[in-house]
């Protein structure tokens, strides 16, 4: 199958290393192309992309199955591209589908241009980025979300689960609102509350940094570093989410702020916080993420 990439940083190049390194030699040929074409030329000398487009035009050209592999703002853009400027050069039996992480705006929009389009979001990742962190083996056995646009074809869906099983994912079909409200509570509201964390403990944007935040610093260990992986993440991409899933996001804090709330009633109480009671709550979480009853 012929595959065009368009954009190219840890999930395009692991979809590109992927195809290149779990399949028959003669089973995907890749076309990539990226804004800065630096990573697709890296990709094309290890042998992951068999042609480094110069234009997207060019990447679309001959292209069967089209990945927007772009941050999710971009992808939005891809899209209007795709029934604008781009309408020419897009195959008209070409599939598209995207990994964006949220997918109700997206599908909405492809919807609303009459493209075959179904949207793709691979439950996979890292904190690093770029084609530099790119693994085959990301997605082995990770759920890959699909959600059917309404001018998808038979076929469409055929190429799609055909890459996802190359990738060695799980397809999961979903709706668009139900796969946003899900990834909002356990990705998107997290990445939110992680970057939330160290603006409070270190310091906001235009904020002095916090007085005691290096000596707390010199003695953060597992428990901070955990709680703080999703902010190292790049930037530009948890704008992009949190501005694709923003309703559902922000109902999911609400829901946080909610509960942090109550932590707050109990350890301000008068005359100090029932022990019983912050053992409950502690096990409680426990029991849910364990499953032991305790």
């Amino acid at each position: 199958m012929r595959i065009s990439i368009l954009g190219f940083g840890l999930i395009g190049g692991s979809i590109a290393r992927a195809l290149h390194e779990r399949c028959e030699p003669d089973a995907w040929h890749v076309t990539a192309w990226s804004r800065t074409a630096a990573p697709v030329e890296r990709a094309v000398a290890d042998g992951a992309v068999h042609h480094a487009a110069p234009t997207i035009e060019e990447a679309l050209a001959d292209a069967e199955l089209v990945v927007l592999a772009a941050p999710p703002l971009v992808c939005l853009d891809l899209v209007d591209q795709l029934v604008g400027p781009l309408h020419a050069a897009l195959p008209t039996e070409a599939t598209v589908t995207d990994v964006a992480s949220a997918k109700t705006r997206i599908v909405k929009k492809a919807d609303g241009a009459k493209l075959p389009f179904i949207g793709g979001h691979p439950m996979a990742g890292r904190e690093l980025s770029g084609y530099g962190a790119a693994l085959p083996d990301l997605f082995v056995d990770r759920p890959w979300v699909t959600v059917l646009g309404k001018y998808a074809r038979l076929s469409d869906g055929e190429r799609v689960g055909d890459l996802v099983d190359a990738c060695g994912a799980i397809q999961i079909p979903m709706a668009a609102h139900s796969h946003d409200a899900a990834v909002a509570a356990i990705s998107h509201m997290p990445l939110v509350v992680s970057a939330a964390l160290v603006e409070a403990i270190a310091g906001g944007p235009g904020e002095e940094e916090h007085e005691d935040w290096r000596a707390a610093e010199s003695l953060a260990a597992t428990g901070w570093a955990g709680m703080t992986r999703l902010a190292k993440g790049e930037p530009g991409m948890g704008a992009g989410i949190a501005a694709t899933n923003a309703a559902a996001i922000a109902a999911r804090l609400h829901d946080v702020r909610d509960v942090i709330d109550e932590w707050l009633a109990e350890l301000e109480r008068e005359g100090g916080p029932d022990a019983d009671a912050l053992l409950a709550r502690f096990a409680a979480a426990r029991g849910r993420l364990v499953g032991d009853g305790k």
